[in-house]
């Protein structure tokens, strides 16, 4: 990967946005693509759609979500520990010991999720889950007052990692699901630029997916595609524990990740296999036998229906902070947008024969 782009993937990454705060991101979102696009937008639920070609047909839309999983203050004690919930699926196995930033509005402050120490546990507290609600965050204060001059009830909270490469081309960070998937529709935007083509293309950095796909929903009224195609994470089932049998064999490195199912246009499904066959980029098949939980779910259904597809990148340990993917993988995503965007026709038919 180029070392702008990365650059530009690390400030994604790096930018506090669990679902419903969205707005770090989104400033670089706009910053990225204001140069490259004939026009942008930031719409009244904080979806930033940016467009190329917009009287082109067909009338294509790219998603990806920019929100993360992440907490909320939801009660700060006498003593000025302060007690959280989640906002969107975060495992309680993985919470406790992390440092977290609070996004206070006078800027982050660090924190510690405590625990009690292994010492003092009874046998069957050492057997036990912690739940969330039991659990807190420690920000070095004496009392409540003192906590409740720096924190409010209803800050956004993350865990405090940043992206950090592993081996090779080996990525770690917390929310690559799916501000990876925000960078790819951007960098499809950015190299398409200078190219013509007959479609209007729609790049959409969509919010409150976590929590709902609300974002995806109210941008694919306002834009009323004709194609509209979700690019998000897919759990890979490439490390122990992962039954194959009921997820399918998802690889890191082996590319990005083509679904079939009910959520997926069939003749949208067969031209991205044709395009990623054509121009020799890899690719694996995932089948998805019900109405997926991404954007492409809501984006299906909007209006009178919209041909729908998915583009997945391969991610471990999905929702903790440490996901890893191959960036290999979303290199490749980015070129099998790119061709696809180029490849479709203005008269171009995706009703199902």
């Amino acid at each position: 990967m180029e070392e702008t782009s990365f650059a530009f993937l690390k400030r994604l990454i790096e930018a506090p946005s669990p679902s419903g705060f969205e707005q770090p991101i989104q400033r670089i979102v706009r910053e990225e693509l204001e140069e490259r696009a004939d026009n942008i937008k930031t719409d009244i639920h904080g979806n930033v759609i940016a467009e190329k070609n917009p009287e082109g047909r067909p009338r294509i839309m790219l998603a990806a979500h920019c929100d993360e999983v992440g907490f909320m203050v939801r009660y700060i004690s006498d003593d000025g520990f302060i007690y959280f919930s989640s906002i969107g699926g975060v495992d309680a196995h993985v919470t406790t010991g992390q440092r977290v930033k609070i996004h206070t509005s006078s800027g982050p402050i660090l924190g510690v999720i405590g625990k009690k120490p292994i010492h003092v546990l009874e046998e069957e507290e050492k057997k036990k889950v912690v739940e969330l609600s039991k659990q807190w965050i420690d920000i070095g204060v004496s009392d409540k007052k003192e906590a409740e001059q720096i924190v409010k009830v209803g800050d956004p909270i993350t865990f405090a990692v940043s992206l950090e490469m592993l081996q090779g081309n080996i990525a770690v960070a917390r929310g690559f699901d799916d501000r990876m998937g925000t960078f790819i529709i951007c960098e499809v935007l950015k190299s398409l630029f200078n190219l013509s083509f007959p479609a209007a293309l729609f790049v959409a950095s969509t919010v409150q997916e976590e929590v709902g796909l609300r974002g995806a929903r109210t941008a694919a009224f306002s834009i009323n595609p004709d194609i509209g195609i979700a690019v998000d994470a897919d759990s890979a089932s490439d490390f122990p524990d992962m039954d194959k049998k009921k997820e399918g064999d998802i690889r890191l490195g082996k590319g990005p990740v083509l679904s079939r199912g009910p959520n997926i246009n069939p003749k949208v499904g067969e031209l991205l296999v044709e395009i990623a066959e054509e121009k020799n980029i890899p690719y694996q098949i995932a089948g998805e036998p019900r109405a997926t939980p991404t954007d492409a779910n809501v984006i299906q259904i909007n209006r009178s229906g919209v041909a729908a597809g998915i583009i997945s990148v391969p991610v471990r340990y999905l929702h903790t902070p440490v996901e890893v993917i191959s960036l290999e993988d979303v290199e490749n995503a980015i070129e099998l947008l790119k061709q696809f965007v180029l490849k479709v026709d203005a008269g171009e038919d995706f009703v199902p024969g």
